[in-house]
C-alpha cells in the first residue's frame, strides 16, 4: 500500500474521526473517506440479479486481506506536462509508473493499471478513482484482460469513478473482461465530465473462455455506466444485465450479443467537435473491418458512441483501435500513438 507524502503544512490540532482522513493545505481542507471502510469500496445498490447471490463464502470474505483492491489517483499539470500528483494503492490493484511516450503530445501521461492476482475471485471488491484536473491529458489502460474466475459463493464487484475537469482530455481504454464459467460479476462506472472536458471511454466483454468451449457459461454479468456533468445533469446511461438461461436466448438476442462472441463499445464525450462529426468519424473508421456495428450521437449532443459485435477477437480489437485512433486524431489534431504494454 503506497501513499503520497503528507502536505508540508501543520496537521490539524484536533485529530479527525477514525473513519475520515483529512488533508490540510494553505487554501482548503479536504476530507476524504476512509478507503478501507466498506462504505468506500463496497456497492450500496446491487442489481437484483447480483444481490440474490449474496452469501457467506467458505473462503476469505469481503474485506479480508487481499480481497480489497483500491487505486485512487489524482492528475495535475506540472511544468507543462500531466503528472501523477496523488496516489493511493492497495494490492491486488497497482499501477506501472506513468510514461510520456507520445512525441506529438509530450505532456500526455500514459498509465497502465494492473492486478497482482491472476484474476477476480469471489468476494473481491475493487474500487478505482481517477481525478483528472484542469487541462490534464491522461491515457489509462490495463496490462491485460480482466479475468473473472468461477465462483461458488457471493459475487465480485468493481467500482470505477472518473472525473475530468475543464479543459482535460482523458482516455480510459481497459482491455476486455472475460467472465469464466460460473462467475458472478458486477461493475459500476461513473464518469463526471465538466463542460470543456473530453472523455473517451471504451469497454469490451467476451462470451467467456472461448478456447475452452465456454460461451455464456457465467452465472451473471452486470454492468452500469453513468455519464454526467458535475451539477448532476445526466448525459448517458448504459446498462447490461447478462444472465444466461438454459438455451442462452437471454444473452444471444439482437439487443445483446446477437449470436456473437464479443461486444465492444466506445464513447466520446466532448465539445471539441460537433456530435454529428464525431459520429461520422466513428462510422468511417469502423466501416470495412467486417464487424457488425452501430453509431449514434449521445443525448444533449454531448458526443457520440459506437457499439460493435463480432466472433473474432482480432477483428474486434482492430475495429475498436481504429475507432479510438480516429477520434483521437479528430479531437487532438494528432495521430494516436502505439500504446506499449509490458
Amino acid at each position: 500500500m503506497t501513499t503520497l507524502p503528507p502536505p508540508t503544512t501543520p496537521p490539524p490540532t484536533t485529530p479527525p474521526p477514525a473513519s475520515l482522513t483529512t488533508t490540510a493545505t494553505t487554501r482548503e481542507t479536504t476530507t476524504r473517506p476512509d478507503r478501507l471502510d466498506e462504505r468506500y469500496y463496497g456497492v450500496d445498490r446491487l442489481p437484483p440479479e447480483v444481490a440474490a447471490l449474496r452469501s457467506a463464502p467458505d473462503t476469505l470474505g469481503p474485506g479480508s486481506p487481499a480481497k480489497v483492491g483500491i487505486l485512487d489517483l489524482g492528475f495535475a499539470v506540472r511544468g507543462g506536462r500531466t503528472e501523477l500528483v496523488e496516489r493511493y494503492q492497495k494490492s491486488p490493484l497497482q499501477l506501472i509508473r506513468p510514461l510520456w511516450t507520445d512525441p506529438d503530445m509530450p505532456g500526455m501521461t500514459y498509465v497502465c493499471l494492473m492486478a497482482t492476482g491472476g484474476g477476480v475471485a469471489q468476494a473481491d471488491r475493487y474500487r478505482m478513482d481517477f481525478r483528472c484536473g484542469p487541462g490534464t491529458e491522461v491515457h489509462l489502460t490495463t496490462q491485460a484482460a480482466t479475468k473473472v474466475f468461477r465462483m461458488e459463493h457471493d459475487h465480485a464487484a468493481q467500482r470505477v469513478h472518473l472525473t475530468a475537469d475543464e479543459g482535460s482530455y482523458v482516455e480510459y481504454l481497459p482491455d476486455p473482461v472475460i467472465p469464466f464459467e460460473g462467475s458472478r460479476f458486477y461493475q459500476r462506472t461513473e464518469v463526471t465530465v465538466a463542460p470543456g472536458a473530453t472523455v473517451v471511454l471504451g469497454d469490451t466483454v467476451t462470451a467467456g473462455r472461448l478456447a475452452r468451449g465456454e460461451r455464456h457459461a457465467y452465472r451473471v454479468f452486470a454492468a452500469d455506466l453513468r455519464i454526467s456533468r458535475p451539477d448532476g445533469t445526466l448525459l448517458a446511461v448504459d446498462t447490461q444485465r447478462l444472465c444466461p438461461d438454459g438455451d442462452r436466448s437471454g444473452v444471444l438476442g439482437p439487443a445483446v450479443f446477437a449470436g456473437h462472441d464479443h461486444v465492444s463499445s466506445l464513447y466520446a464525450v466532448t465539445d471539441r467537435a460537433p456530435a454529428t462529426e464525431v459520429a461520422d468519424v466513428l462510422h468511417e473508421a469502423v466501416a470495412g473491418h467486417g464487424v457488425m456495428y452501430g453509431v449514434s450521437v449521445l443525448p444533449r449532443e454531448c458526443g457520440a458512441w459506437l457499439r460493435l459485435l463480432d466472433d473474432s477477437p482480432v477483428r474486434v480489437a482492430a475495429a475498436h483501435t481504429a475507432a479510438w485512433a480516429a477520434v483521437h486524431r479528430l479531437l487532438t489534431g494528432h495521430p494516436a500513438p502505439p500504446v506499449r504494454k509490458p
